[in-house]
């Protein structure tokens, strides 16, 4: 890779393999770092940058072979000023410390708290950071991120070098990753795997995600029910195979299974009645990954307060799966329990995006009568 041509000229570069996977605003900040984030999302929002042609988000991801097209020049990056945190906030952040290594600091990131900041955001764990920058040591990085209402394990590198380490084994899909999660009724097949394609909701600005069987991007969830509330709830392992966007909230809501408290994809049907909180119920409990100079990090966060509630509400024991990634693929079946189960995922699949469609014609009718 290059840096900014004294030419002037436009530059183009062929996405490697190490580099498959990757975010576009995370490709230019590995391997063209002299260009500003702001810079990027800009050429990406005028048009600037194109992948194979085509016009790209800054948040798209890329995949080998791919030819990314840079305009010349680029304002160069603003190093990023130390912020002053209080000492509350020097508490947040050493509370969230589940494991410390040479290169890595793994934490337990409550649920309502933003990974990074943006727009009326002010309190997330990138600015949390600060406080494990003291003295000599330098800043951690973020290489993976956790939505804001998902609470869970969140691993932050704690040099450069092993920043770039991180962020290829993310990238290469060699992390491995469980998140426990509490959906709306009980999914007619105990184990399978989800694989729907999702793309960006049109109308929504980047903001929601939906299955789009002909162009969306390919998106697979291994699941697995640990336990059932008669046909109220259950209690799901889920593993993505892929890393899009929102992808386990869209995938159990394809599945006709919303998880509870997601009302930005299952609606009102996202809810239980009683005691069960309206917090979202999805929990980031176990990642395995490999570390530099040969170490296995392999770490489990606890569960939030108000997940941990509802599992006592519904007769959950915790102690029924604990599941490392290795031991989450299912026990052999049958050819013909195989076919039954394909049949009656098949099924459910088909009945969700039904209820979807119809979801959709009601609104777009309600719109048309208010016009």
């Amino acid at each position: 890779m290059t840096g900014a041509d004294p030419g002037g000229s436009v530059r183009q570069f062929e996405v490697s393999a190490d580099d498959d996977g990757i975010r576009l605003d995370r490709w230019f900040k590995r391997h063209l770092p002299q260009i500003g984030f702001a810079t990027v999302s800009r050429w990406a929002r005028t048009g600037q940058i194109r992948v194979d042609g085509r016009r790209v988000a800054a948040d798209d991801r890329l995949a080998k072979g791919q030819i990314v097209r840079v305009p010349p020049g680029g304002a160069p990056a603003t190093p990023r000023a130390a912020v002053s945190l209080g000492p509350e906030e020097r508490e947040l952040a050493a509370a969230m410390v589940i494991r410390a290594t040479p290169s890595a600091l793994v934490l337990n990131k409550p649920p309502g708290l933003a990974t990074q900041g943006g727009t009326g955001t002010k309190r997330h764990v990138d600015r949390l950071l600060d406080a494990f920058a003291e003295g000599e040591a330098p800043r951690p990085r973020l290489v993976h991120r956790l939505d804001k209402d998902t609470s869970g394990v969140l691993l932050v590198a704690r040099t450069p070098g092993s920043a770039a380490y991180f962020a290829k084994k993310f990238a290469s899909r060699s992390a491995r990753k469980v998140y426990w999660a509490l959906v709306v009724g009980v999914p007619d097949v105990p184990e399978g795997t989800i694989d729907a394609p999702l793309a960006k909701q049109p109308g929504t600005g980047g903001e929601k995600m939906h299955v789009d069987e002909s162009g969306g991007q390919p998106a697979r969830t291994r699941y697995r029910v640990v336990d059932r509330a008669g046909k109220r709830a259950a209690w799901l392992e889920l593993e993505p195979l892929t890393g899009r966007t929102h992808q386990l909230r869209v995938h159990c809501a394809a599945l006709g299974h919303p998880i509870v408290g997601d009302g930005k994809y299952g609606g009102a049907d996202a809810f239980l009645t009683g005691a069960i909180s309206r917090k979202m119920h999805l929990h980031a409990r176990r990642l395995v990954i490999g570390a530099p100079g040969g170490e296995r990090i392999d770490v489990v966060a606890d569960l939030p307060d108000h997940f941990a509630a509802s599992m006592e509400q519904l007769g959950f024991d915790p102690g029924a799966s604990d599941a490392a990634p290795s031991d989450f693929s299912p026990p052999p079946r049958s050819p013909e329990d195989q076919k039954r189960a394909a049949r009656a995922h098949a099924k459910t699949y088909r009945k969700a995006r039904r209820g979807e469609r119809r979801g959709r014609g009601r609104q777009a009718g309600h719109r048309e009568r208010r016009r």
